[in-house]
């Protein structure tokens, strides 16, 4: 199966993740062909505008933990390239020199709220749920682009039901639509875009990253990878038990154990 497909509709160029059975985790296969895809796109003259979404009803849960439960990455040696890559993928998205919409339904976890927010604009269906769940299992984040205080309430809890409603309150969202509306939606926006002048957009882009870019948020980021490498390096105790049980049960039971540690927890 193709686990990044690339289609254009005029002047638009739409990714899906297509990993469904696997709720469209990132392997590094996936991020090679996600790289790829945008690679397409911004080469491509006629594109203008550039939709993310996720196949089978899943936006992205995030870094394929199967692959690192086979791979076994350890210290910061190892650890150092795989998290680069990662993080370099995503944030290809905010860098991208054409506006970029990122079209979320259904789950939308770990790396891939990561990528959503390293979008342009964020279209959710009702029916998406967000969150940052990594700490409940030992293992840091990657790309740090919430903002501070919805960071600090979702990532230290380990949050992964944050609804589409609520998202759009604390600004992860632009826009929230019934899942049936979402495709057309997203298209509708990215044909609106499409219709403006593409290097006045492309500047204004920039123009806005950059008033963010020269606050530090680019090296804060950059920082926040070298915790995060430190983290993964040293291997925490819940990760490392996270993992053998992974390893020896399965995932939904390991995922199991991580839920079990936090009774009553919404």
């Amino acid at each position: 199966m193709t686990t990044i497909l690339f289609e254009t509709m005029g002047a638009v160029a739409r990714i899906t993740l297509n990993r469904p059975a696997q709720r469209n985790a990132l392997d590094s296969a996936a991020l090679h062909a996600l790289s790829q895809a945008l690679d397409r796109a911004e080469s491509a003259t006629e594109v203008r505008v550039v939709i993310v979404r996720g196949a089978g009803g899943s936006f992205s849960s995030g870094f394929d933990l199967k692959e690192q439960m086979e791979r076994r990455p350890s210290g910061e040696v190892e650890w150092g390239p795989i998290l680069r890559r990662g993080f370099d993928t995503i944030m290809r998205f905010w860098h991208c020199p054409k506006p970029t919409i990122a079209a979320v339904d259904g789950p939308c976890l770990a790396a891939g709220c990561e990528l959503a927010l390293a979008c342009d604009v964020t279209i959710a269906s009702q029916a998406a749920v967000f969150g940052e769940p990594e700490l409940k299992f030992g293992a840091g984040i990657v790309v740090m682009l919430l903002g501070p205080k919805a960071a600090k309430e979702i990532i230290l809890t380990g949050a992964d039901r944050v609804s589409a409603e609520r998202a759009r309150e604390i600004g992860m969202v632009n826009r929230v639509v019934p899942a049936a509306e979402l495709d057309a939606s997203a298209l509708q926006l990215a044909r609106h875009v499409a219709e403006i002048d593409p290097e006045l957009v492309k500047q204004t882009k920039r123009a806005i990253n950059r008033m963010l870019e020269v606050q530090g948020m680019l090296q804060g980021l950059e920082a926040a990878l070298a915790i995060d490498l430190a983290i993964e390096g040293a291997g925490s105790p819940d990760k490392v038990r996270f993992m053998e049980i992974a390893r020896r049960e399965g995932l939904r039971r390991a995922l199991a154990w991580r839920e079990a540690r936090f009774p009553g927890a919404s």
